[in-house]
């Protein structure tokens, strides 16, 4: 019990910031492009009690990934539907690798001020469980942003394509959406593409952002995916 707590502790912050963030940003866009069934809604806030999925959030930290209640966007309010499609569903993942990157920042500081500190009387404990959120920061939202860009809606990479492929060929693809979620779990759990595909992506992400700290986010992730 003391053990998971302690997870939760490191892990809430982090995680609840990430998919509140994603899910904003996609209603933030779309209002600007037009609709504003989101703000209407009063899901343009970062109380991520507004954007809480119970079950999204519980498997987090069961299998390292979750979610939050789509945020509603009507993209027929959207001025260029199809055009602006592709900016609102990217937003969500931009946002999470703008995350990452400023956690990745982060922790590199730290580590120098950590360093640099190392002499005053508690600072090194004082600062070790804001690294260790800074280092499951930058996996989580890494780990968001590479997955929602998998090009199968309803996820944000599948609805870009959908606004990128010539319209005959987006209705075609648009179709699967029914069934998206259904390939994706198929996907995810009964073939390799999460160690063959997405885990190679991801762990080149951490090296590219958090450098000499990349250690400390796996084994940060490690230890709390237990």
């Amino acid at each position: 019990m003391e053990s998971f707590f302690l997870k939760l502790s490191i892990m809430l912050v982090p995680a609840l910031m990430a998919i509140t963030c994603h899910e904003v940003s996609h209603g933030f866009i779309a209002d600007k492009f037009g609709d504003n069934t989101a703000r209407q809604m009063g899901r343009l806030t970062l109380n991520p009690l507004k954007h809480l999925d119970i079950f999204g959030t519980l498997m987090i930290f069961i299998v390292g990934i979750g979610w939050a209640k789509p945020v509603p966007v009507n993209f027929n309010n959207l001025r260029h539907p199809k055009g602006d499609m592709v900016w609102v569903a990217a937003a969500g993942p931009i946002t999470n690798f703008i995350l990452a990157a400023v956690s990745a920042l982060a922790l590199r500081a730290l580590a120098a001020l950590t360093f640099d500190g190392a002499a005053i009387p508690g600072f090194r404990m004082f600062m070790e469980p804001v690294a260790l959120m800074l280092g499951f920061s930058v996996y989580i939202n890494l780990l968001l942003a590479i997955f929602n860009l998998i090009p199968m809606p309803p996820l944000d990479g599948g609805r870009v394509a959908v606004g990128l492929l010539p319209y005959r060929q987006s209705e075609a693809f648009s179709r699967l959406e029914p069934y998206g979620m259904i390939i994706i779990i198929a996907l995810v759990f009964f073939t390799d593409i999460f160690s063959h595909v997405l885990m190679p992506v991801l762990s080149a992400g951490v090296h590219l952002l958090a450098g000499p700290q990349s250690s400390l986010v796996f084994s940060v992730t490690s230890l709390l995916m237990r």
